[in-house]
This record gives C-alpha cells, sequence and structure tokens, in this order.
C-alpha cells in the first residue's frame, strides 16, 4: 500500500514538472520589491541548502568519482552566472522602496537548464537500465556527476544571486 502511494506521488510530481517550471519562471522574472527579511530568509535559506548540497557531493564522490569536482565547477559557473544576473536586473527605487526585475533570458537559461537535466536524468536513465553490463557501474553510467553539476549551477547563481540583492537592497536603505 505504501508502495503504490509512492508511485502515484512520483506520477503525479512528474505530471505536474511542466506546470511547476512555467510557474518557477513566471516567479522569477516578475518585478518585485526588495523586502530585506525576505531576502535574508531566501539567502538563509540558499545558503543552507548549498551547504547541504556540497556535503551530499562529498559523499557521493566517495561511490562516484567526479561528483564533487563536477558539483564544485557548477557551483562556480552558476556564482558567475548570478554576478551576470545581478548587473543585468533591472533596478527601480522609488519612494515607496527599492523594486526589482530580474534579467528574463538569463532566468529562462536557468529554467532550461533544470528542464534538460530532468529530461535528460528520464532518458538516460532508461537507457542505462535497458542497456547497462555486469560490469558497469549504473550510477555512474547515468551521468550522476553532470546532474550534480546542472543543481549546483543553479544552487550557485541563486546563492551569489540573493546575496547580491539583500547587499543592494542594504544600500539602498542606508543611502
Amino acid at each position: 500500500m505504501v508502495a503504490i502511494a509512492f508511485v502515484a506521488v512520483a506520477i503525479l510530481a512528474i505530471a505536474l514538472m511542466p506546470v511547476i517550471l512555467v510557474q518557477r519562471y513566471r516567479v522569477g522574472t516578475r518585478r518585485q520589491p526588495a523586502r530585506g527579511w525576505l531576502l535574508t530568509l531566501n539567502f538563509i535559506g540558499i545558503a543552507i541548502s548549498s551547504a547541504l548540497f556540497l556535503v551530499g557531493a562529498v559523499f557521493t564522490n566517495i561511490w562516484v568519482p567526479g561528483a564533487l569536482r563536477y558539483s564544485l565547477a557548477g557551483m562556480a559557473i552558476g556564482a558567475v552566472l548570478g554576478l551576470a544576473g545581478l548587473a543585468l536586473t533591472r533596478w527601480e527605487p522609488s519612494p515607496q522602496g527599492l523594486f526589482f526585475t530580474p534579467f528574463r533570458p538569463l532566468v529562462f537559461f536557468v529554467v532550461f537548464v533544470v528542464s534538460a537535466r530532468i529530461l535528460y536524468g528520464f532518458w538516460r536513465t532508461w537507457q542505462t537500465w535497458r542497456n547497462v553490463g555486469a560490469s558497469d557501474d549504473w550510477l555512474v553510467v547515468a551521468g550522476v556527476p553532470q546532474s550534480m553539476a546542472a543543481g549546483a549551477l543553479v544552487v550557485g547563481y541563486y546563492l551569489v544571486y540573493w546575496a547580491g540583492v539583500r547587499r543592494r537592497q542594504g544600500r539602498y536603505l542606508r543611502a
């Protein structure tokens, strides 16, 4: 009974993935007020996620060679994209406070990376399970290090982006 419920939830999550990704893009590209408490909460949440992700990458590296290296590279590329996102964000100071609108093509790219990696992961897992030989390690063949790099890119992007938005909001309040 528990197995059936788990499978049903997994199928529902997969079926709703396009809706979730479209909503992520819509929310990520709208004009938003820079509220200090919310920016701080976003930054703390993504910082904790980043730390847990890296701890997971360290442990994954024990069984999947290159997982940590790919994760660190993905996070570094994501950080550079986060800096680019900050530079391309439209900032609107007003009497009501600071507002910002993220750069749409960059947000689309980040959502696209997530979408492509999910689709590739499903396809590659299916192919690997069908074709794996007795001597192959299916986790390595399935591209786990590359999947971790894609996830790290997103984590690195949002870590730097939210830190930068929070910093910019702080400077706005001090001015």
